[in-house]
């Protein structure tokens, strides 16, 4: 009876511990974010070259600013 319950046990839990497609599929989500937003940034910036580095400043210090200091 006590091997039975084991396999049981194994066999439901075997599915929960493996989570590589799981975190696969989560790097992916995180790359395609990020080339959506590179893209969005790249869209609303091709005719404005000289405020690109005022944008750029602009982004960096607020992201700084939520994040805060450490």
């Amino acid at each position: 009876m006590k091997q039975r319950l084991m396999l049981a046990w194994t066999k439901m839990m075997f599915p929960v511990k493996n989570e590589k497609g799981a975190q696969s599929l989560e790097w992916l989500g995180i790359a395609a974010l990020l080339i959506l937003v590179l893209g969005i940034i790249s869209t609303a910036l091709s005719g404005e070259k000289e405020n690109i580095g005022k944008l750029v400043t602009k982004i960096v210090t607020k992201i700084d600013g939520m994040v805060g200091p450490e």
